[in-house]
């Protein structure tokens, strides 16, 4: 069993993660911009959806494998980097724009599927879990994958209401930016971007 004063420290240690504004962050403020509120959200929840995919593989040590193999990391990393590309391109080109060159509003079941990807296929999500969690292990408090299960799954929930709070604030932002639609557009853009190039440059160190 995780010792009160342990599970408290994780709890502390990983607020102090969330409040620093990072790529999740950045990703749901550019769909909120883009488009409201509700995408916001949808992008919130589908990015920690893809937060359980990385503790499932950090309990049963499928980061361990990631970081340890070139091959499988460097497939991860290139695989969403031409992701975050795409996502690029569209927000720059305006794919699936309507008449008089107003965005389409993508379905936010695909709006949450994105952010489900973008979240899944980043290898540096992988390795931090691998990185951060096990530091909290204590290995005679019990099973350490079904510790490292309930310290993600708490970080997973402190970063879920941060990023509902972007996502919320992002999308007021988006409203009162309404008309300058092509700006927003450009933004979304250099925010897929500029989180496509960080993935690039990502090592397995």
């Amino acid at each position: 069993m995780i010792s009160p004063a342990t599970y408290a420290l994780f709890v502390t240690a990983s607020l102090v993660l969330v409040l620093v504004p990072g790529p999740n962050h950045f990703y749901i403020t550019a769909r909120g911009l883009a488009q409201g509120r509700a995408a916001g959200l949808a992008s919130a929840f589908g990015v920690e959806t893809g937060t359980l995919v990385h503790i499932a593989a950090a309990a049963a040590g499928l980061s361990y494998l990631i970081s340890r193999s070139a091959a499988l990391f460097a497939v991860v990393k290139w695989v969403g980097v031409a992701y975050l590309g795409y996502l690029a391109f569209r927000a720059f080109t305006g794919g699936g724009q309507e008449e008089g060159g107003t965005p389409a509003p993508q379905p936010l079941r695909k709006v949450f599927l994105e952010g489900v990807l973008v979240n899944v296929l980043n290898p540096k999500v992988a390795l931090f879990f691998l990185a951060f969690l096990p530091q909290f292990v204590d290995p005679g408090a019990g099973s350490p994958a079904l510790q490292i299960v309930v310290f993600g799954l708490t970080l997973l929930l402190l970063g879920l209401v941060s990023d509902v709070v972007y996502a919320c604030t992002a999308g007021a932002l988006g409203r009162r930016l309404g008309r300058h639609v092509r700006a927003l557009r450009y933004v979304s853009g250099l925010v897929y971007l500029g989180l496509g190039v960080a993935t690039a440059f990502a090592g397995r160190k």
